[in-house]
């Protein structure tokens, strides 16, 4: 995280409220490109006048010039210059604070204040730029189309697609946008970091997440201790999972349960032992049909 005057986090001459105020104006202004006072207002319960003030003393003390007044967007955009001040620059700062916007305990873990005996493992940050995330998010928003250059691992040159987004995503490893594809005629997943150019803002879509069968259908994922571990063996599995009657119901999107399965290494192509497998899907006949057939 970026100090202010080269101060330690024991030595932040600031409430631990204004931190989080003044990482959310540099999070939202560069990540989504308006910042406006009702940013602040809803976060944190403020009235308009002290958001307002909060984005007046963060730009006077701290960050001359970083953003710049826009009428024509009724709010703040940054500069050409931004600099930031409090945060580090990063996507993951901005995907994981919508992500968790509600739950304080990750917001305090993002203040790098480490005053108790934890540490917190994260996966390695992915290439994400501005210029990609802001017109996907504004495509997400109002249901627009947008023209971008996107590399897989199946075609490596990056080829023309147009998509129509409608939700950012963390697969717990990685970021996605759930898109209509229109090459495909169908939703698919796109990962953030391999859209190769800006993406460029078309028409209105018809494509919402209404229409996204895998998005609205939920699926209950049943998690259950590998049986060829021994019966104490599965018993301690099952407390390490808070499992009632030895298993574990999953809640998921449809469109999510391929990453559940990965992040919690349920594929049983890869037969490992069961020491190392320990939890298995219990009801994969169930929900094949929404599993990657690899998976």
């Amino acid at each position: 995280m970026a100090r202010v005057a080269g101060k330690n986090a024991a030595d932040w001459p600031l409430r631990w409220d204004l931190l989080l105020r003044y990482r959310l104006i540099e999070v939202i202004a560069l990540w989504e490109g308006r910042l406006t006072t009702n940013h602040l207002q809803r976060a944190f319960g403020i009235g308009r006048q002290q958001a307002s003030k909060d984005i007046n003393h963060y730009l006077a003390e701290y960050a001359p010039g970083n953003l710049i007044y826009d009428r024509s967007l009724k709010g703040y955009r940054p500069s050409e210059q931004f600099n930031p001040m409090f945060t580090r620059g990063e996507a993951d700062e901005y995907l994981q604070m919508m992500h968790a916007r509600e739950d304080l305990s990750c917001a305090f873990e993002a203040l790098d204040v480490r005053e108790l005996n934890t540490e917190v493992l994260l996966p390695p940050s992915r290439d994400l730029r501005p210029a990609v995330l802001r017109p996907i998010l504004l495509a997400c928003r109002d249901n627009l189309r947008v023209e971008i250059q996107y590399a897989s691992l199946s075609n490596p040159e990056p080829e023309y697609r147009v998509i129509q987004p409608h939700t950012v995503v963390h697969s717990g490893l990685r970021w996605h946008v759930r898109a209509w594809c229109e090459k495909n005629s169908g939703y698919r997943d796109f990962v953030l970091s391999r859209i190769q150019d800006e993406p460029d803002i078309s028409l209105a879509g018809e494509h919402g997440p209404e229409q996204d069968t895998a998005w609205q259908q939920t699926l209950a994922l049943e998690i259950i201790p590998d049986p060829r571990l021994s019966p104490a063996q599965q018993a301690v599995i099952a407390r390490d999972y808070g499992m009632t009657g030895g298993v574990l119901a999953v809640t998921c999107r449809a469109a999510m349960a391929n990453y559940i399965v990965q992040l919690l290494r349920l594929d049983d192509q890869d037969r490992r032992e069961a020491i190392a497998q320990q939890v298995v899907l219990g009801n994969r006949k169930a929900i094949q049909k929404w599993l990657w057939k690899d998976s």
